[in-house]
């Protein structure tokens, strides 16, 4: 008699709630696949994703030197205001496609701290401990 063989569905439905994030902000299958790899290379960034989709918050980790998520996300709402030229958070503002910037930020910040650093370093908005 051969053992059962189990299957984590986790995955999939982390998968899944990628999908439908994506699909409801409007971001390419390729945007999302593209995320969906930076996940799987960072554990702690995929952990950080299922707390979100899960809770439909942000978690405190992880984080790339001071900087964490909400960070992150504070500054693609900042950046989503210039580009729509209102000066301020509008209900036009898609949060969650801003919350999904923000894990894709955080990946391409791990990976490049020093760039994102200077990005942000003059940046006021930030949820830094001195």
């Amino acid at each position: 008699m051969s053992a059962p063989i189990l299957f984590d569905q986790s995955r999939l439905k982390a998968y899944d709630g990628l999908i439908r994030l994506c699909e409801y902000a409007g971001e390419s299958g390729e945007w999302q696949q593209n995320l969906w790899s930076e996940l799987l290379m960072n554990r702690g960034l995929y952990d950080a994703f299922v707390y979100y989709l899960e809770n439909h918050e942000l978690p405190d980790e992880p984080k790339c030197g001071a900087y964490s998520l909400t960070d992150c996300y504070v500054w693609q709402i900042g950046q989503d205001n210039l580009r729509m030229d209102t000066g301020k958070n509008t209900a036009d503002c898609n949060k969650e496609d801003m919350a999904l910037r923000a894990f894709r930020m955080m990946a391409d910040m791990q990976r490049n701290p020093e760039e994102y650093a200077k990005k942000l370093g003059d940046w006021k908005g930030m949820d830094q401990t001195m």
